[in-house]
């Protein structure tokens, strides 16, 4: 996995299904609800999103890597 920038990932939460709700200073953060639950992915607003960070993002957003690359 690669850093990306955060507009890609922002495109790709949001064809997952999430929803940007709030930020506060750097840190947007996209919300998604279903049935059981609703996942909350915190995501820095920055020009580059670290690889450690957007493990860290998927885990929150319940997505697999696999799943992410498809979107």
């Amino acid at each position: 996995m690669k850093p990306l920038p955060y507009r890609e990932v922002k495109r790709k939460l949001e064809a997952a299904g999430f929803t940007q709700v709030s930020q506060k200073g750097s840190h947007v953060k996209f919300v998604k609800k279903t049935e059981e639950e609703t996942l909350t992915a915190t995501v820095p607003c920055h020009r580059e999103v670290s690889a450690g960070t957007l493990q860290s993002i998927l885990r929150q957003a319940n997505i697999t890597l696999e799943v992410y690359e498809e979107l």
